[in-house]
């Protein structure tokens, strides 16, 4: 017997416009929530690949004036978010247009609180209520993994400690975001790696956390289903506009279960990873996300769960526990396909190390979340089956 729909009052806060191409209808876009003068932030990266100028053309047919800042870092800190917050206020300009991945848009997020709220990126920790209204922000990315083109969190980490802080408003969600599989073609095989990653173990964990429900599973099952049939075709070809729309596509309905479901396990392991050896964080949660479906499975209503997932993959059976081991295998699969390192063991990590990591891992927002309670002991056994994963 169904169990009863819960309540709930939601709007989702950002329009998604989707199409080949429709990177030109940005100004238009733009126009019409009442800004004329935007700052655009992206990477030098994307500056080469000419991506911010298709955007930028788009504005100013539109009569939008442009201001450009492109030395957002690949992983920002409070100096990136600082730097983005002083151009803004010199140029004294109404809205924000992020082009670029996670990196971009968080950096754009994080300077609006700054420049319309004061203080520094640390007050805006968690979930906070501002006093004043925040400038509109637009998002374009040219990377399908993070999903913060449709979510009201900022990752910033400090520029002293390195540290990841997840800051975070309501009203800080993108008004718009514009997935244009074209701004992906020319995204380089690892970034397609890590990126893709991400999203799948999004969709993934957004399944199970003990936040989920009824309005988060469908975008998780959906993101899961569209990420998992374009993963492995966007690896063998980069130049697949449909695999790399679905990508798209499958990052941004991860991000809209991320917001009301939010993460896990896998987030709080990699968190530490990213800090204290520079492992980018798409890989890290792909290194550790089949240890944790294992882990997190040995409960009864998350393995059901996760064998929801697993009867999506093509030719996966019913039967539960065939599902659940299809998922473990595929998450596998992505990893060793990928090219990418598949033991953290690739990092000179020694076992020595482990139990400080652990700690930090279990200090992380997200490891509230996850289905199965973590303590700092699970925690660094998951980084040790990591570590040589003939062990788990």
């Amino acid at each position: 017997m169904r169990e009863p729909l819960a309540e709930f009052d939601w709007k989702p806060p950002t329009r998604v416009v989707c199409g080949r191409g429709c990177v030109a209808r940005l100004g238009e876009l733009v126009a019409a929530e009442g800004c004329g003068r935007v700052l655009v932030v992206t990477d030098p990266g994307l500056t080469a690949a000419g991506h911010p100028r298709r955007a930028v053309e788009s504005l100013e047919r539109a009569g939008i004036a442009v201001v450009l800042f492109d030395a957002v870092d690949e992983n920002p800190t409070t100096a990136d978010v600082e730097a983005v917050r002083e151009r803004s206020a010199a140029e004294q300009v109404d809205g924000f247009v992020a082009v670029g991945g996670g990196s971009c848009i968080d950096a754009a997020k994080g300077a609006d609180f700054l420049v319309t709220n004061g203080g520094e990126m640390a007050d805006y920790r968690g979930r906070v209520g501002l006093e004043r209204p925040l400038l509109p922000l637009f998002a374009v990315p040219t990377t399908a993994g993070t999903g913060s083109e449709v979510q009201s969190f900022a990752l910033i980490a400090s520029e002293a400690t390195h540290e990841k802080m997840a800051c975070g408003d309501p009203s800080a969600a993108p008004r718009i975001a514009l997935l244009d599989a074209e701004l992906c073609a020319s995204m380089p095989p690892e970034i397609t790696a890590t990126s893709g990653l991400d999203a799948l173990t999004h969709a993934v964990e957004t399944a199970v956390t003990r936040a989920r429900n009824e309005r988060s599973t469908p975008y998780s099952h959906a993101a899961f289903r569209l990420a998992a049939r374009a993963f492995p075709r966007v690896l063998a070809d980069g130049d697949d506009l449909d695999a790399r729309e679905d990508m798209l596509v499958a990052a941004a309905l991860a991000g809209v279960a991320i917001e009301a479901s939010m993460l896990g396990a896998a987030h709080a392991l990699a968190n530490p990873l990213t800090r204290a050896l520079d492992v980018p964080h798409g890989l890290a949660v792909g290194l550790l996300s089949p240890h944790v479906v294992r882990f997190n499975a040995t409960e009864p209503a998350t393995r059901s769960r996760y064998a929801e997932l697993g009867r999506l993959l093509p030719g996966a059976g019913g039967d539960t526990d065939d599902a659940v081991e299809a998922l473990v295998g595929f998450l596998e699969e992505c990893l060793t396909t990928s090219g990418l390192p598949t033991a953290l063991s690739a990092w000179s990590l020694d076992d020595d190390a482990v139990g400080p990591l652990a700690a930090e891992a279990a200090t992380q927002w997200t490891a509230d979340f996850n289905p199965r309670t973590v303590t700092a002991a699970d925690l660094a056994a998951l980084y040790r089956a990591a570590l040589d994963p003939r062990r788990s």
